[in-house]
């Protein structure tokens, strides 16, 4: 159990005694810490159900909790608040099994699922940009948070490799370079290994075909019979769409890793294309597939919905089908290959509606529960107009760039602040990309999911305050602390004896871990994690500065304080993990 959970238990089992609900028991953070360290307010409500006095029913609970010992004090509050303070002896009990359980304290889950998360959504030709940010470090994070906390998580990353995207690019290719054999009709390979243009080619010529189809009806008509030709299975149209998709994942992966961000897969829309006439069918079997003005149609509406909910095109009057067709296939490829018991999706806020039709439709057709379906959508990162973050000509910031934008202000504000002088070039430029990445990912994570946020470089480089880089500050300090009580032989760390005001509100602070993790896992919200770090670091920082560690004299205190200082650089790196934050060993 975490604190909270067994404190509650224990406050619980007083209010049973007294023939209450110990759900009533409840313990929280106090909300006056001046005053004291935990608080259960639930004799209020208690009273109102046995119509007593709320503050003689307290009175009468907190008698039975006196007779605990771990408790310090137990005081009434107002008009019949709990307010409870914990035995250091207590905390010091608590904080070393903490330590010692080799996860500081972090909740695990006690029915452990497998997750499939998809997290990622680019599309192939298109260079990763700063809207792909948050889906990618937002997924990334609960990724490794429900795996810390026990369950068997699967990544993918879901790219947009199916649609008329790749029928402009190949209509494209064919405009310029018409004599290549994958457009001779009668080819069936095998066709080339090496791709017949590169990157940076691929990356010009989409933005490219796309305005063209735009401008000119005919140039739109040869891409969507590219798509058609494509997706009918045309071979030399197959090994160009091979081409694309490597060229582009190759590229991705490299700027995902900058972020230390990973997929398990990396599977598209072109893997559930297969799956559409047999799912047509059997759409049609269960009687859910029905014909609207030529096109195959899902109505997922319901009798208590208090809005429209349009019904789901399968297929359209053309034949083609959609993203609602595709994201159903998806479903039931990953029920087949991979048997999850949830699917999250972290896609921004504006794609609501079309999962919640999307996963309608699911549960309609049995293919999978609704309720184990999720959208963990996301707001919007934006600049400092509050509009969307784009560049200064206004354009759309690619990713690469802008991990570059930050690595330099962090290598600005490295050389400003002292820090890293007399390291090695090459050394500097890796901490330089460490902090820059470290403000750029605790700056989105920091703020709740699904808030828009601004983002504001100065602010978030800062060595100072709820930022990145002041938490990569303080795990070089715990190292560099731990480094020199080795230098200087002070000894090992030893039990925990807590005797200073600060070595209380550390231990804990420690101890909040477990809530954290549990809450931020429950409630799919890596901000509150974000939170547990910042107060880990500033407790630390008091401590550091009250507290002498490696020269104390007394060899009880030195050993308990080391142990505190070695629990507190753990469990905040075991957080930057969590995050997905990479610290530099020194600073």
């Amino acid at each position: 159990m975490t604190l909270l959970e067994e404190l509650s238990r224990i406050v619980g089992e007083a209010f049973a005694s007294a023939a209450l609900d110990p759900q009533l028991g409840r313990v929280t953070a106090a909300d006056r810490p001046d005053l004291a360290q935990f608080q259960c307010n639930g004799a209020l409500a208690a009273a109102k159900a046995a119509k007593q006095n709320p503050r003689a029913l307290a009175d009468k609970i907190s008698e039975t909790l006196r007779a605990n010992p771990i408790f310090q004090e137990i005081a009434v509050a107002g008009p019949g608040f709990i307010n409870i303070k914990l035995t250091d002896a207590y905390i010091a009990e608590r904080v070393s099994q903490a330590i010692g359980d080799g996860r500081f304290g972090g909740w695990l889950h006690p029915s452990p699922e497998k997750i499939v998360i998809d997290y990622g959504g680019p599309n192939v030709a298109k260079p990763l940009h700063v809207g792909h940010l948050r889906a990618a470090i937002i997924g990334e994070c609960l990724k490794r948070l429900f795996r810390f906390t026990g369950d068997q998580v699967v990544g993918d990353v879901h790219l947009g490799d199916w649609g008329l995207q790749m029928g402009q690019l190949i209509s494209e290719l064919q405009l310029r370079q018409p004599d290549l054999v994958y457009f001779d009709s009668g080819a069936k390979g095998p066709f080339p290994a090496e791709p017949p243009i590169g990157l940076t080619d691929l990356e010009e010529m989409y933005p490219a075909a796309s305005a063209a189809c735009k401008e000119d009806p005919a140039r739109a008509d040869l891409a969507r019979k590219a798509t058609k030709e494509l997706q009918d299975g045309r071979p030399g149209y197959r090994a160009l769409w091979r081409h694309f998709v490597d060229l582009s994942v190759a590229a991705m992966k490299r700027d995902y890793a900058d972020l230390q961000v990973e997929f398990d897969l990396w599977k598209g829309e072109a893997d559930a294309d297969p799956l559409i006439p047999e799912l047509a069918e059997d759409l049609q079997k269960r009687g859910v597939l029905e014909f609207s003005d030529g096109a195959q149609i899902v109505r997922v509406e319901r009798p208590d919905d208090k809005k429209e909910m349009p019904p789901i095109i399968f297929r359209n009057s053309e034949g083609a089908v959609g993203y609602h067709a595709t994201d159903i296939a998806t479903i039931v490829d990953r029920q087949r290959s991979e048997h999850p018991d949830r699917i999250l999706y972290v896609v921004d806020a504006r794609q609501r509606l079309h999962f919640e039709q999307v996963f309608r439709a699911a549960e309609k057709a049995g293919y999978f529960e609704e309720a184990r379906l999720e959208h963990l959508w996301f707001g919007t990162m934006n600049g400092k107009d509050g509009k969307p973050f784009k560049t200064r000509e206004g354009g759309t910031l690619k990713l690469r760039h802008f991990i570059d934008m930050v690595t330099e202000k962090a290598a600005e504000r490295l050389a400003e602040s002292g820090f890293a002088e007399g390291y090695s070039a090459e050394e500097t430029a890796g901490i330089a990309r460490k902090v820059g990445v470290a403000a750029l990912k605790f700056a989105d994570l920091s703020n709740p999911r699904t808030s828009d946020y601004i983002f504001d470089l100065d602010r978030f480089m800062a060595f100072e305050g709820k930022t990145g880089p002041y938490l990569l500050y303080a795990s070089v300090r715990v190292r560099s602390v731990l480094a020199k009580a080795e230098a200087a032989g002070a000894g090992g760390p030893g039990p925990v004896h807590i005797t200073a005001p600060e070595e209380r509100d550390l231990a804990l602070s420690l101890l909040a871990f477990g809530e954290a993790v549990r809450d931020a896992y429950q409630k799919r919200l890596p901000h509150l994690l974000c939170d547990q770090a910042y107060g880990l670091a500033q407790a630390f920082s008091k401590f550091y500065a009250a507290c002498r560690i490696v020269d104390e004299e007394n060899m009880t205190a030195r050993k308990s304080r080391l142990n505190l200082t070695a629990a507190a650089g753990g469990q905040l790196d075991q957080i930057l993990d969590l995050l997905g934050i990479e610290a530099p060993n020194r600073m």
